[in-house]
């Protein structure tokens, strides 16, 4: 035997406020949890589907005390749905106003474009501009390495280089000078951690 199907969330929103609607009295939440079950919605399930319904100002909730009260009448079910009403009538009314507005936007733009031989002509040769400005483009792409600016630009970069790499070679060899000064003992050592480093005899000054 098929296990019977549970309420869906709608089926659940209908059901409890169907509770308000019969009784037309005020509930707590508690209250509500324990009724909830005789109208096939869990205890565990009323909190959320009563939050749904507040949210949809289908149910009000007031705090009297300490304790906060649910209540619903089945004209506030009406006053939602008018107000749902009259909103889709002014969203369909502004589309239809948008609708007519692009149609004229269209009918305009046909203007002076009517199809005619001298109009093929000019898109014709349009598209063929179009297409020879994209294989100049290709073109200069490839020879954008020998783009003067860009050159510069490297050879600037170049120098820089240069610099810093003489600069750091002259640290080293203070390095060395202040090692050799201070661990005069340990020259061995120093020569093999050198050659280690990659610092062999033939390290100088770029020309």
């Amino acid at each position: 035997m098929s296990k019977k199907r549970g309420l869906s969330l709608e089926e659940k929103r209908e059901q409890m406020l169907q509770i308000f609607y019969d009784s037309q009295d005020f509930y707590l939440l508690k209250e509500l949890e324990k009724m909830g079950p005789k109208r096939g919605v869990i205890s565990q399930s009323v909190k959320d589907v009563v939050q749904t319904l507040v949210d949809d100002d289908l149910v009000l909730r007031d705090k009297i005390g300490t304790s906060v009260y649910f209540w619903s009448l089945p004209s506030c079910a009406g006053n939602q749905l008018r107000t749902t009403y009259n909103k889709l009538e002014s969203d369909l009314s502004n589309s239809k106003k948008r609708y007519l507005e692009l149609v004229e936007q269209r009918d305009n733009l046909k203007t002076g474009r009517e199809d005619s031989d001298e109009r093929e002509d000019a898109l014709e040769e349009l598209k063929a501009i179009e297409l020879r400005h994209k294989k100049l483009k290709e073109e200069l792409a490839a020879y954008a390495d020998s783009d003067p600016s860009a050159l510069e630009a490297m050879k600037d970069a170049t120098e820089v280089a240069h610099l810093a790499a003489n600069r750091w070679t002259e640290n080293i060899f203070t390095l060395q000078q202040w090692c050799s000064t201070t661990f005069p003992q340990a020259k061995e050592q120093l020569e093999n951690m050198y050659r280690e480093a990659g610092i062999t005899e033939d390290f100088d000054y770029l020309p």
